[in-house]
Protein backbone atom coordinates (compact mmCIF):
# COMPACT_ATOMS: atom_id res chain seq x y z
CA UNK A 1 0.00 0.00 0.00
CA UNK A 2 1.09 3.80 -0.92
CA UNK A 3 1.48 6.14 1.96
CA UNK A 4 -0.94 8.14 0.25
CA UNK A 5 -3.21 5.53 -0.26
CA UNK A 6 -2.86 4.49 3.56
CA UNK A 7 -3.22 8.20 4.59
CA UNK A 8 -6.53 8.59 2.67
CA UNK A 9 -7.89 5.57 4.17
CA UNK A 10 -7.03 6.10 7.48
CA UNK A 11 -8.23 9.83 7.37
CA UNK A 12 -11.49 8.35 6.35
CA UNK A 13 -11.85 6.19 8.65
CA UNK A 14 -10.94 8.77 11.90
CA UNK A 15 -13.20 11.06 10.05
CA UNK A 16 -16.00 8.76 10.24
CA UNK A 17 -15.37 7.68 13.71
CA UNK A 18 -14.93 11.23 15.08
CA UNK A 19 -18.36 12.16 13.35
CA UNK A 20 -19.90 8.78 14.67
CA UNK A 21 -18.95 9.50 18.33
CA UNK A 22 -19.51 13.04 18.67
CA UNK A 23 -22.86 12.83 17.11
CA UNK A 24 -23.47 9.86 19.64
CA UNK A 25 -20.72 8.99 22.18
CA UNK A 26 -22.53 5.84 23.44
CA UNK A 27 -21.21 4.52 19.98
CA UNK A 28 -17.74 4.64 21.62
CA UNK A 29 -18.32 1.49 23.25
CA UNK A 30 -17.11 -1.49 21.51
CA UNK A 31 -17.32 -5.19 22.43
CA UNK A 32 -14.32 -7.27 20.92
CA UNK A 33 -14.76 -11.19 21.28
CA UNK A 34 -12.64 -14.39 21.16
CA UNK A 35 -13.78 -18.16 21.16
CA UNK A 36 -11.37 -21.06 21.20
CA UNK A 37 -11.34 -24.60 21.13
CA UNK A 38 -9.11 -27.12 22.36
CA UNK A 39 -6.92 -29.17 19.97
CA UNK A 40 -4.10 -31.35 19.70
CA UNK A 41 -2.42 -32.15 22.98
CA UNK A 42 -2.53 -28.57 24.16
CA UNK A 43 -3.39 -25.95 21.16
CA UNK A 44 -6.28 -24.19 20.53
CA UNK A 45 -8.39 -22.83 17.61
CA UNK A 46 -9.37 -19.42 18.25
CA UNK A 47 -12.14 -17.86 16.47
CA UNK A 48 -12.12 -13.65 15.77
CA UNK A 49 -15.29 -12.59 13.87
CA UNK A 50 -14.32 -14.11 10.28
CA UNK A 51 -10.65 -15.15 11.42
CA UNK A 52 -9.26 -18.21 12.45
CA UNK A 53 -6.12 -18.84 13.83
CA UNK A 54 -4.38 -21.65 15.84
CA UNK A 55 -2.41 -21.18 19.35
CA UNK A 56 -0.20 -23.80 20.51
CA UNK A 57 2.84 -25.07 22.57
CA UNK A 58 6.51 -26.13 22.06
CA UNK A 59 6.98 -29.44 23.02
CA UNK A 60 9.37 -28.54 25.56
CA UNK A 61 5.94 -27.09 26.84
CA UNK A 62 3.46 -30.02 26.27
CA UNK A 63 2.51 -28.87 22.54
CA UNK A 64 2.67 -29.79 19.11
CA UNK A 65 4.80 -26.73 18.06
CA UNK A 66 2.11 -26.02 15.12
CA UNK A 67 1.75 -22.30 16.21
CA UNK A 68 2.90 -19.67 18.22
CA UNK A 69 2.11 -20.13 22.00
CA UNK A 70 -0.13 -17.77 23.84
CA UNK A 71 2.63 -15.33 25.43
CA UNK A 72 4.09 -15.12 22.06
CA UNK A 73 0.01 -14.20 21.07
CA UNK A 74 0.23 -11.41 23.78
CA UNK A 75 3.32 -10.08 22.87
CA UNK A 76 2.83 -10.37 19.04
CA UNK A 77 -0.58 -8.35 20.03
CA UNK A 78 1.52 -5.92 21.81
CA UNK A 79 3.35 -4.58 18.68
CA UNK A 80 0.68 -5.06 15.97
CA UNK A 81 -1.31 -2.51 18.33
CA UNK A 82 1.87 -0.36 18.46
CA UNK A 83 2.15 -0.04 14.32
CA UNK A 84 -1.41 0.89 14.20
CA UNK A 85 -1.16 3.45 17.00
CA UNK A 86 2.00 4.68 15.24
CA UNK A 87 0.09 4.91 11.75
CA UNK A 88 -3.31 6.56 13.10
CA UNK A 89 -1.10 9.14 15.53
CA UNK A 90 1.65 10.37 13.02
CA UNK A 91 -1.81 11.10 11.23
CA UNK A 92 -3.29 12.63 14.11
CA UNK A 93 -0.38 14.68 14.38
CA UNK A 94 0.71 15.54 10.48
CA UNK A 95 4.30 13.41 10.99
CA UNK A 96 5.81 11.65 8.14
CA UNK A 97 6.44 8.13 8.33
CA UNK A 98 8.21 5.94 5.78
CA UNK A 99 8.39 2.64 7.79
CA UNK A 100 7.51 1.52 10.88
CA UNK A 101 9.26 -1.87 12.66
CA UNK A 102 8.48 -3.19 16.25
CA UNK A 103 9.41 -6.11 18.37
CA UNK A 104 8.73 -7.22 21.81
CA UNK A 105 10.76 -9.79 24.38
CA UNK A 106 9.19 -11.04 27.70
CA UNK A 107 10.43 -12.08 30.85
CA UNK A 108 8.28 -15.33 32.07
CA UNK A 109 9.08 -16.96 35.08
CA UNK A 110 7.66 -20.88 34.68
CA UNK A 111 8.27 -21.05 38.79
CA UNK A 112 4.49 -19.57 38.90
CA UNK A 113 3.14 -21.38 35.59
CA UNK A 114 3.87 -24.80 37.02
CA UNK A 115 2.74 -23.89 40.71
CA UNK A 116 6.51 -24.55 42.14
CA UNK A 117 6.56 -21.44 44.07
CA UNK A 118 3.36 -19.34 44.19
CA UNK A 119 5.56 -16.16 44.81
CA UNK A 120 6.16 -16.12 41.41
CA UNK A 121 3.67 -14.76 39.25
CA UNK A 122 2.80 -16.86 36.16
CA UNK A 123 2.73 -13.71 33.81
CA UNK A 124 5.50 -11.82 32.26
CA UNK A 125 7.57 -9.59 34.97
CA UNK A 126 8.90 -7.55 32.67
CA UNK A 127 7.85 -6.85 28.57
CA UNK A 128 10.31 -4.31 26.21
CA UNK A 129 9.27 -3.43 23.33
CA UNK A 130 11.25 -1.78 20.30
CA UNK A 131 9.98 0.73 17.65
CA UNK A 132 12.14 1.43 14.93
CA UNK A 133 11.15 4.38 12.30
CA UNK A 134 12.03 6.40 9.74
CA UNK A 135 11.00 9.17 7.90
CA UNK A 136 12.05 12.99 6.97
CA UNK A 137 10.81 14.10 10.77
CA UNK A 138 12.83 15.38 13.53
CA UNK A 139 14.04 13.04 16.33
CA UNK A 140 12.16 15.46 18.24
CA UNK A 141 9.25 14.67 16.53
CA UNK A 142 9.00 11.25 16.74
CA UNK A 143 9.34 11.37 20.05
CA UNK A 144 6.42 13.64 20.12
CA UNK A 145 4.90 10.44 17.89
CA UNK A 146 6.04 8.06 20.75
CA UNK A 147 4.50 9.76 23.43
CA UNK A 148 1.33 9.99 22.12
CA UNK A 149 1.21 6.35 21.11
CA UNK A 150 2.24 5.34 24.64
CA UNK A 151 -0.59 7.27 25.80
CA UNK A 152 -3.23 5.93 23.15
CA UNK A 153 -2.30 1.98 22.77
CA UNK A 154 -4.87 -0.31 23.36
CA UNK A 155 -2.82 -3.09 24.36
CA UNK A 156 0.21 -1.13 25.39
CA UNK A 157 -2.78 -0.01 28.29
CA UNK A 158 -3.16 -3.92 28.60
CA UNK A 159 -0.14 -4.49 29.78
CA UNK A 160 0.63 -1.54 31.79
CA UNK A 161 -2.29 -1.04 34.42
CA UNK A 162 -4.72 -3.18 35.67
CA UNK A 163 -7.81 -4.43 33.47
CA UNK A 164 -10.86 -6.03 35.52
CA UNK A 165 -10.93 -9.54 34.04
CA UNK A 166 -13.86 -11.84 35.53
CA UNK A 167 -13.60 -15.99 34.93
CA UNK A 168 -16.77 -17.86 34.82
CA UNK A 169 -16.32 -21.59 34.56
CA UNK A 170 -19.38 -23.95 32.82
CA UNK A 171 -19.86 -27.63 33.40
CA UNK A 172 -21.90 -29.18 31.04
Amino acid sequence: MTAEARQQRLTAVATNWVGTVKQDPAKAQLVFSASGAGVGSVGTTIRTGKHTFHVDEPAGLGGDNAAPNPVEVALSAIIACQVVTYRVWALNLGIALDTIEASAEGDLDVHGFFGLDDAVRPGFTAVRVTVNVSGPETEARYRELHAAVDAHCPVLDLFANPTSVQTTLVVD
